[in-house]
């Protein structure tokens, strides 16, 4: 088992040094060595089962604990939000269940930030302030690595879309580019279908203006990437989605007003 452990040790500082080696990494070659290491952390105290002294648990802890912060780092730079949603899983275990026995690391609170963006990314609200419960008030307020997705989750809320997207020139780390990308283009998406809903047409330099682009060219690609049926006329451009509700019985708007005012007389009189 020493040996075995001495082993793994030598693989992750191999890891580390090809991680840290520059701004070129090489994503392939890292990949490889995460999938090698991940077989051989289950040969030592991954997750502890068997008694070990205090010593090697401890080494045994951060040994993993660095190997997993890699491999959320390598997913985002990877861009692939699937592995990087089991490494995050794998990796709360040492940020929560055994932080008596670990300090808290360096890439911490910037890799639990990179999870609350990715759960916002994918309109996942409700297990976004899941996780904001597990973690401490006073880093709510001031970490800026938990702080910018917070913000970001209060402005989509009050629909300030506008501040959204200015934040893309004010991350706290590189790696927050990725999951902020895919949170704009979910906001574009939603924001489409509400115009779909709402308008028959629109002139083309304000779809431009609403969906938050810079240019017609980006408005075109959009809507050849998300396969929109929407179609260009002069300077406007005709949205496909309302004509299925033609054939649709119109809502009584006046017959409805009415009898709510009605039932509200009857309800002030029997009070």
């Amino acid at each position: 088992m020493d040996q075995t452990r001495k082993q793994v040790n030598q693989q992750t500082q191999q890891l580390v040094k090809e991680w840290n080696g520059g701004k070129t990494k090489n994503l392939a070659k890292v990949g490889q060595m995460l999938s090698q290491l991940k077989i051989g952390l289950t040969q030592v105290s991954f997750l502890p089962t068997s008694p070990v002294d205090a010593v090697t648990l401890k080494q045994d802890l951060i040994l993993a604990r660095d190997v997993l912060e890699i491999g959320c780092l390598h997913s985002v730079a990877s861009r692939d939000t699937q592995s990087f949603e089991r490494y995050i899983c794998q990796l709360k275990t040492y940020y929560f269940d055994y932080r008596d026995h670990l300090e808290a690391s360096a890439y911490m609170y910037q890799i639990l930030g990179l999870n609350l963006l990715r759960l916002l990314s994918q309109n996942r609200v409700a297990d976004f302030h899941t996780e904001l419960e597990l973690l401490p008030a006073s880093e709510i307020a001031s970490n800026v690595y938990i702080s910018h997705p917070v913000c970001l989750e209060q402005w989509l809320m009050e629909g300030r879309y506008n501040k959204v997207f200015e934040s893309k020139g004010n991350v706290p780390a590189a790696s927050y580019c990725f999951f902020l990308e895919t949170l704009l283009n979910t906001i574009r998406v939603e924001i489409a279908g509400c115009l779909e809903s709402a308008y028959e047409r629109m002139t083309i330099p304000e779809a431009v203006k609403v969906l938050l682009f810079n240019s017609t060219q980006e408005l075109q690609a959009f809507v050849q990437k998300e396969g929109k049926p929407w179609k260009t006329e002069g300077k406007d451009v005709l949205f496909g989605g309302r004509k299925e509700d033609k054939g649709l019985e119109k809502v009584p708007a006046l017959q409805l007003m009415a009898q709510t005012i009605s039932y509200a007389r009857e309800l002030e009189m029997i009070v």
